[in-house]
């Protein structure tokens, strides 16, 4: 992609891999950057510190949790917004989704540690306070919030969630994640923690979330329609951002020197204990390497995390060169989305070639017991079933596409009905799995157990969330689902008659030998291009 004039959108730009990415990206001149980062002052001091060197391209800042909500929202809101299923106007309240949809980045580059962001919630420390109180009888609703709060894949898969639709709806063309491997390289005997055990269970933690996340853009990668997706993970510390001497602040706070004196263990021990020395007014004062979002180091920290076999360092500025090559359009070869795409087995020739004879078989054993293996739900979901079941019934009952686009709709849905009250045992063998069948008149064929809604108790029947039933998994017999299947077998029909009687050639996947010269329904087949053409559920990459 040439960046010139281009809107991009840089997500954790005041960072120490976003300043250095916002620099880089100013040589190509772009028509506007946007720096976003959870406060706006730390976005609007990252303008300030590059506005010299933007020249013609604007720059642009905006602040908030990119995890959170858009709106201030109760504790309990903010849960059910992580936990509870993602709704169409649901998308809005997430303040990600209205910053893609404001601003319509044409490329998003995001260098925030999400890993880091999501798995330092401490699941851990809710788990135990959690289970104190479930020993001793009693939980705090409080406690139990905690822990739903600090749940790290919901949180996750949340973000990725709001993350695709917002740029599918922006119209971004190009994402890439600054990731993480969350040990800075280095493996399960990593000795650096932030105080906690070794090896450290939350220290790992970030590591799976961010290895979950790694699959999660590999995922968006392989989604038709979606933006090219990169992901650069740094396997070492970076840095750094400046050196100097002077006052040494942890956690916002200034180290206050201590006057302490030799005292007695004594019986009993607290970490915290006031008078076991005197705070004073001087602040410790020495030499740091600042290195950004991990702190400040002492030349001596520097040194050992950098020596030889420990995590040694990269920079934040060969970050942003390869980042920036590879949005236009270069290889690096660090590109870890396109080394799981090489790396991961795909389809092969020979499963290929046995497919073929386990279907024969499978249609062989089909004939011999006068049986058909249309759906059990185990494949799931129930929409799947639904589909097959519906392609199926109007195999039965009419054979070929071509039958079912000729008929009136009216015939088809009177043949259906007939057909399937005529013939109880197929109708039982579709709600024996869960699958309810609603009849041209309404009325429902049901078992004691259906599959959609789940769990639903005395649910009020109202129109608006019936359609949403039996759209999820209902076989609906009625006429306007009986001119969709036409729509549909008008559709491949239109397709198939494209190609000339001639072609003879691997150009097209769906050939006129694909659907049989007698166009017969075939269950599965028919329900694959449903999924991959009429719900866009293509395989991308093969």
């Amino acid at each position: 992609m040439n960046l010139d004039d281009r809107r991009i959108l840089v997500l954790g730009g005041p960072g120490l891999v976003g300043m250095a990415v916002c620099r880089e990206l100013l040589l190509r001149r772009p028509q506007e950057i946007r720096i976003h980062s959870l406060r706006v002052e730390e976005s609007e001091r990252a303008r300030t510190e590059i506005a010299e060197e933007s020249g013609d391209c604007a720059l642009s800042t905006s602040g908030g949790d990119i995890f959170g909500l858009a709106e201030p929202a109760s504790r309990t809101e903010s849960i059910r917004a992580q936990l509870h299923q993602l709704r169409e106007d649901h998308l809005e309240r997430f303040l990600l989704y209205r910053l893609l949809r404001d601003f319509r980045p044409d490329v998003v580059v995001d260098c925030v540690n999400t890993a880091t962001g999501i798995a330092y919630r401490d699941i851990y420390r809710s788990a135990e306070r959690l289970w104190e109180q479930v020993a001793a009888g009693s939980v705090e609703a409080e406690v139990g919030e905690d822990l739903l709060e600090a749940l790290y894949i919901p949180r996750l898969i949340r973000h990725m969630q709001v993350l695709y639709r917002g740029m599918i709806d922006a119209g971004t063309g190009v994402y890439v994640k600054v990731g993480t491997s969350g040990t800075g390289g280095m493996g399960l005997n990593v000795p650096y923690t932030h105080s906690e055990e070794k090896p450290s269970r939350v220290l790992l933690s970030k590591s799976a979330v961010a290895g979950a996340h790694s699959m999660l853009l590999f995922l968006m990668a392989r989604t038709p329609g979606a933006p090219i997706t990169k992901e650069i993970k740094p396997a070492a510390a970076i840095a750094w951002k400046r050196i100097g001497h002077g006052p040494i602040v942890r956690k916002g706070v200034p180290v206050r020197i201590v006057d302490a004196r030799p005292a007695p263990i004594g019986e009993r021990f607290s970490t915290v204990d006031p008078s076991a020395g005197r705070l004073t007014d001087d602040v410790l004062e020495a030499t740091f390497i600042d290195t950004g979002e991990n702190g400040i180091f002492s030349m001596e920290e520097f040194a050992l995390l950098t020596t030889a076999s420990q995590m040694e360092f990269v920079t934040p500025e060969e970050i942003a060169s390869y980042l920036v090559f590879e949005i236009e359009g270069g290889n690096t070869g660090h590109d870890i989305i396109g080394s799981l795409d090489n790396a991961v087995m795909g389809p092969t020739y020979r499963a290929g070639v046995l497919r073929s004879w386990a279907l024969t078989r499978m249609r062989d054993l089909e004939e011999q017991h006068g049986t058909r293996s249309v759906a059990f739900e185990m494949l799931g979901p129930p929409r799947n079933s639904k589909l097959l079941f519906e392609a199926h019934l109007l195999r039965e009952a009419f054979g070929t596409m071509s039958a079912v686009r000729h008929a009136e709709a009216t015939e088809i849905r009177d043949t259906l009905n007939r057909f399937v009250l005529e013939n109880p045992r197929l109708a039982n063998e579709v709600v024996s799995i869960g699958i309810p069948i609603l009849t041209g008149d309404g009325e429902i064929i049901r078992g004691p157990t259906v599959l959609i809604p789940s769990r639903a108790i005395d649910e009020p029947v109202e129109p608006e969330l019936l359609e949403t039933w039996i759209d999820a998994g209902w076989v609906d017999l009625r006429l306007e689902n009986c001119r969709v299947w036409q729509q549909r077998f008008e559709r491949i029909h239109s397709a198939i008659e494209q190609i000339p009687e001639s072609e003879s050639s691997s150009r097209y996947l769906r050939n006129r030998t694909f659907w049989g010269e007698e166009r017969r329904i075939l269950p599965g087949k028919v329900v694959g291009w449903i999924l991959s053409v009429e719900e866009n559920g293509d395989r991308f990459k093969r």
